[in-house]
């Protein structure tokens, strides 16, 4: 599913105004796809319903909205949030909701009193910065208002491109996109206000659209991707994997990796671990091959275990490197050294990211192909930037790093961004149960199987 920008949909949204149909009808045409989808969701039949409707297009889609749960027996009122409509599309539909019959009402304090719904029909894509008056007391009663909240397109407040959100923004229960998702629906902060999200095919012909959006990752997409099994495959026709993770007090990153590779159907997996911890991981692990090899006092992999390291890679189809090894100078060797002399991918996480704080410029020499997992912490290290700001730019930040290192680079977190570079995925799957450590371990040791079972590493 496309994910577009204000300034894409509204090229899409041009050429069909030129070549297929007028504003006014995509209007209606939105207007009853974003009905039909709320109908769908709640039983708003004999429920009082506020469409509060700011001053441009997107009041249009409202007063359309109004006029249908008028006539199916919805008390449906018009609360208009500051003048009536000027322009000639909304207006005309708000001439037709009157007409009908539905009330309208200037925007009060009270107005949302006795209501069981709200629909947000105030700002669409266009929105920016932070509401003027009056709307920023519209803002602040909805955010008061304790019945669930419909947003069409986006919740007010929310910038469509950027998905910054302003004072007050709108946190909808429910919010119908229109024609594709933006990025406010999938970027933070602005994802986190638009509750359950929903998309509504409103007849914009295919070639309308462009090519090279960022997309979504689809199941179909998926599983097209994984090829049938023949009938005499065995554990050497499927993968070997080798895990260069754990360490002595980090042996569980060793484990979960392990668990979620075989899990993911690889044939074989050697965990190669410092001496120590080979007691601990297998006491939790009965089907790999081990490895246990020299360590320093720290309890992680020592450096004179390099070279046997090193031989393994002949054996393995991929490997997963830097989950729990903790960083020291040791550790930057061993990665080092693995980076530049395997010919199979590698999926580089964790500790093997901060590892290459130390010297990034190992990238340019890599020969395999490579998948880095950081989340917006290892993220922030990698680049020398905050947080924050690698959390407000968060597919600008992984594509362009893609891109200047010729990697394949997996930013974790909700919703996770998916690049090489040239293109951009972003999985909207999954939630907030899965924030506890020991997921990105999981994620890299799933990764690791499929590539060695014959997956395209970007795949």
């Amino acid at each position: 599913m496309r994910i577009l920008t204000a300034d894409e949909i509204r090229a899409v949204e041009q050429k069909c105004f030129e070549d297929y149909s007028t504003e006014a009808e995509l209007m209606l045409k939105a207007g009853t796809a974003c009905f039909d989808a709320m109908s769908k969701k709640y039983n708003m039949k004999n429920a009082r319903v506020a469409v509060l409707c700011g001053n441009g297009k997107n009041a249009g889609d409202g007063f359309v909205i109004a006029r249908l749960l008028y006539c199916c027996g919805a008390e449906a009122i018009i609360v208009l949030c500051d003048r009536e409509p000027s322009i000639a599309e909304p207006l005309k539909y708000f001439e037709e909701a009157k007409a009908s019959g539905v009330p309208v009402i200037k925007f009060g304090k009270n107005a949302l009193d006795g209501c069981d719904f709200a629909v947000d029909c105030i700002f669409g894509i266009g929105f920016k910065g932070e509401p003027r008056a009056p709307f920023d007391t519209v803002f602040e009663t909805l955010s008061a208002f304790e019945n669930p909240i419909i947003s069409v397109d986006t919740p007010s407040g929310a910038d469509a491109t950027s998905g910054a959100v302003c004072k007050n923004c709108v946190r909808a229960d429910f919010t119908i996109a229109i024609s594709t998702l933006k990025f406010c629906h999938v970027l933070p902060p602005a994802n986190d206000y638009c509750g359950e999200t929903a998309v509504v095919n409103i007849g914009i012909p295919e070639d309308c659209y462009g090519v090279d959006y960022i997309e979504t990752i689809e199941p179909d997409a998926v599983r097209k991707m994984f090829k049938r099994r023949n009938k005499n495959d065995n554990k050497g026709s499927v993968g070997h994997q080798l895990n260069i993770c754990g360490s002595y007090k980090m042996f569980g990153a060793a484990v979960i990796c392990a668990k979620a590779a075989l899990r993911s159907g690889v044939g074989l997996v050697k965990v190669t671990v410092p001496e120590s911890a080979y007691p601990l991981v297998a006491s939790h692990l009965t089907q790999p091959i081990f490895n246990p090899v020299l360590e320093n006092d720290e309890g992680t992999f020592s450096v004179h275990s390099k070279a046997g390291i090193i031989k393994d890679l002949e054996w393995a189809d991929s490997v997963v490197l830097g989950c729990g090894i903790g960083v020291n100078d040791d550790t930057f060797e061993i990665c080092k050294s693995v980076l530049k002399s395997s010919d199979v991918p590698i999926i580089l996480d964790a500790d093997g990211i901060n590892c290459l704080n130390r010297r990034i410029s190992i990238l340019e020499e890599i020969k395999a192909p490579i998948v880095l997992t950081p989340h917006p912490g290892e993220m922030s290290r990698l680049i020398s930037k905050q947080v924050a700001e690698i959390q407000e730019n968060r597919i600008k930040t992984a594509k362009e790093f893609a891109k200047e290192h010729r990697v394949i680079l997996v930013l974790k977190g909700a919703n996770t961004v998916v690049t090489d570079g040239e293109k951009v995925f972003v999985n909207v799957t999954g939630n907030s149960g899965m924030a506890m450590g020991g997921s990105g371990d999981m994620l890299s040791g799933m990764i690791g199987a499929f590539a060695a079972q014959g997956l395209k590493p970007f795949d």
